[in-house]
């Protein structure tokens, strides 16, 4: 497959294996592995889109195992320079309602053990990560959301756990007071693997449920997989409207500090 293949990547969440029609399924190597499944390329609007389903074809890959590494790896290696990252997500505050969609501007990690780095010696570098998310590609999502009429947050902090459990209330609860917005378990290490890579990246998460329920309402009950998957199949199609605008007015050229973000990271000696 040519390394040209394609100057756009989805990573798709649960749910969103069906994103778009295939022309062509390939199968990747890296440095690090297989994808989670063959890379599909798909046409959207005359831009050539990479499409990998993060958790696999038929979901065999949880949170914690997911090969991160190699699925971003894949996406540069055909030639990709930004990433859109939809996702689906548990509400920490009672503002940020099912349905509704957070475009993240920052992470807090609690995840443990995965593979979060392409250098593991003997070459270290020590990205930058104060704003993990690319600007441009964040600007453009909610500018297309506003358009579009649809609900959403144009900023958010996304606190990752490790999965694939969802949280007690008490980890809940401390991760509310400390006013972070949302709650998932892939956004750690998939963005930072990016930006090592130079990848514009962005993230679009869609709210499926409050994490354990809502405090002060008995009726808002704690998440579970069959409410995640019943609200976000009912707002597949609207993400997928969401999704397939921004591809479409995504600029041809970068104007973003990422694909410079590992010009200074490198240790010399």
């Amino acid at each position: 497959m040519s390394r040209r293949a394609a100057s756009i990547g989805v990573i798709g969440g649960s749910g969103f294996y069906k994103f778009l029609q295939t022309r062509k399924a390939s199968k990747i190597t890296t440095p690090y592995g297989v994808p989670s499944a063959n890379v599909r390329l798909s046409d959207v609007k005359g831009r050539s889109v990479a499409f990998i389903p993060r958790h696999g074809e038929r979901h065999e890959f949880p949170p914690h195992v997911v090969p991160y590494r190699a699925n971003l790896f894949a996406l540069k290696q055909l030639g990709v320079e930004r990433v859109y990252g939809p996702t689906a997500v548990g509400s920490l505050k009672a503002s940020i309602r099912p349905g509704d969609f957070v475009i993240s501007d920052q992470f807090v990690n609690f995840t443990s053990g995965r593979k979060d780095t392409y250098f593991e010696g003997p070459e270290t570098a020590h990205v930058g990560s104060a704003d993990p998310y690319c600007p441009e590609l964040r600007g453009l999502v909610v500018g297309v959301a506003k358009e579009m009429g649809i609900r959403c947050h144009n900023r958010g902090t996304v606190v990752v756990i490790q999965g694939p459990r969802f949280s007690t209330r008490a980890e809940s609860r401390f991760f509310r007071s400390q006013g972070w917005d949302i709650i998932n378990m892939t956004q750690y290490p998939e963005v930072i693997l990016a930006r090592e890579l130079e990848l514009c990246y962005v993230n679009i998460s869609l709210v499926t449920d409050y994490d354990v329920g809502l405090e002060g309402d008995a009726k808002v009950k704690p998440v579970s997989n069959d409410k995640v998957m019943r609200v976000f199949n009912a707002n597949l199609t609207k993400l997928r409207s969401l999704l397939l605008r921004a591809i479409e007015l995504t600029p041809t050229k970068r104007s973003c500090p990422c694909g410079s973000a590992m010009r200074n990271a490198r240790i010399k000696v």
